[in-house]
């Protein structure tokens, strides 16, 4: 049996600290005297008094690096009990929420998914959207550093490849994680102001520029709006595509930026396929909208830039609700939400490198198959790819595949119809934000669902966020007996 002490110091440590955070939303709504401060003054109470009880009952047992197991336990354990504390303020504050939904709200934000089950949202408390807001925030700085550092560690779907760039932190969370949260939190920290700025020069009003950057630079995608991003349309709709972009990038690659190495992000191959992407799918979605839907060229343009980039992203913004578009964009965009962003950003799902890798190992085995006596190697990056990182990018895709099929199963045995089931499976698996269908399309949210598909749901956010094989290995029992 591992020792847990180490794992229920740290999330203990982060608990208080997201208790210490609901002071911020619950000043708002005092300065507003709208009488919804008490419920996250109690809120920030009972989070801040567990968490640190917690690290307090765990504090003899800290040690430099962690054992494999404890990393492992750890990866989840933070995403499995900072969502539960999070959702504190949903179920005693103005919304109401029953648990199930507090819970569901609570996981989307931190996991970035996006996908809600509030409706109102301009007649909620301030204080309660910021907290919306800082939620998926929190989520991807957070995803940032588990990918970063310990991902490559616990060699979990090919992400071991970036085991050096990474910092080669060696299962050390103490003083190595400390530092490498640090520099990526300045850099977090310092394109969420230039988005907020940049909203705001076009005309966003404070509170709702504040919120948007929080939720953009995260990929999250929350708004302060039902109507989504349709209710900032023209010049938001352009930067927010191009911060989404910058939030999908590896933040390494800033880092290098900051010590006055802008190259490694020029020769990145995963940053050039990623725009390469983008650039093609807006070019093939702005024509269909011109020759198909008879739009014009400027608005087509944006329109496209703005859904496909929100989309691939796994940010779940929408501008329009582009069902109305035809069948053509409704495949596609269910198709590009299973992309993703590149590794070590705050993207989801399954990342652009994972197809590159596959790519390469499709190419290497149809030369092998025209001169059997060769020795073919998947390369990436001019590098040639071990079995193990090969190995791994193809369990990962076998188990994201399985795992996005038996959701969609599992939400049809409660009731949800196949269109439903399928993208609510997919955008809960990817993180992406909003599903298909009438119910939870780009024009509606989870709220009509059951109670059963919400809780598989807010499972399967969990899951995707944590790349899967990590939780599923706390499930064999020789992991437990090592």
């Amino acid at each position: 049996m591992p020792d847990l002490r180490p794992v229920g110091y740290v999330i203990g440590l982060l608990s208080a600290v997201l208790g210490a955070t609901m002071l911020l939303p619950m000043t708002i709504d005092w300065a507003e005297g709208n009488g919804h401060w008490p419920a996250f003054l109690q809120s920030a109470i009972l989070t801040s008094v567990a968490g640190g009880l917690l690290a307090l009952a765990c504090a003899n047992g800290l040690r430099e690096r962690l054992t494999l197991q404890q990393t492992f336990l750890l990866a989840t354990g933070v995403w499995v009990v900072l969502p539960l504390f999070g959702a504190i303020p949903f179920y005693v504050g103005a919304t109401g929420a029953r648990v199930v939904d507090a819970v569901f709200e609570s996981v989307s934000g931190l996991t970035t998914t996006g996908a809600t089950v509030f409706a109102g949202l301009e007649a909620l408390p301030r204080g309660l959207l910021l907290w919306r807001s800082m939620l998926q925030w929190f989520g991807g700085v957070g995803i940032i550093i588990v990918a970063m550092v310990f991902l490559p560690e616990l060699r979990v779907g090919g992400m071991q490849i970036f085991r050096s760039e990474a910092f080669d932190t060696g299962g050390k969370i103490l003083p190595r994680a400390t530092e490498i949260a640090a520099r990526i939190m300045g850099i977090y920290v310092g394109l969420t102001l230039a988005c907020a700025l940049s909203y705001l020069a076009v005309g966003m009003a404070g509170f709702e520029a504040v919120n948007h950057a929080l939720t953009t630079m995260s990929t999250g995608g929350f708004s302060t709006s039902d109507a989504s991003f349709g209710a900032y349309q023209g010049a938001p709709e352009y930067l927010a595509s191009v911060f989404m972009v910058l939030a999908s990038l590896p933040f390494v690659r800033y880092v290098q930026i900051t010590t006055g190495s802008s190259r490694p992000l020029l020769k990145d191959v995963q940053v050039r396929a990623f725009l390469w992407t983008i650039a093609a799918l807006v070019a093939v979605l702005t024509a269909y909208r011109i020759l198909e839907n008879d739009d014009h060229m400027e608005h087509a343009f944006r329109e496209a830039v703005f859904n496909v980039t929100s989309i691939i992203t796994g940010t779940g913004f929408a501008s329009v609700d582009y069902q109305l578009w035809g069948q053509f964009p409704i495949v596609l965009f269910f198709f590009i939400g299973l992309i993703g962003g590149c590794a070590g950003s705050t993207c989801c799902s399954v990342k652009i490198f994972r197809y590159q890798l596959l790519i390469a190992s499709v190419r290497a085995q149809i030369r092998r198959l025209h001169a059997p006596n060769g020795v073919f190697q998947p390369h990436y990056d001019g590098q040639p790819v071990t079995d193990e990182v090969m190995s791994s990018v193809m369990v990962f895709l076998g188990v994201f595949i399985l795992g996005l099929g038996v959701t969609a199963v599992l939400l049809s045995l409660t009731g949800l119809d196949f269109v439903t089931s399928l993208s609510g499976a997919a955008t809960a698996i990817a993180n992406i934000g909003p599903g298909l269908g009438e119910i939870i399309g780009p024009a509606g949210n989870f709220a009509p669902i059951n109670d059963g598909a919400k809780w598989i749901l807010s499972v399967a956010m969990l899951l995707g966020r944590l790349e899967l094989l990590v939780v599923l290995v706390l499930l064999l029992p020789r992991f437990w007996r090592a």
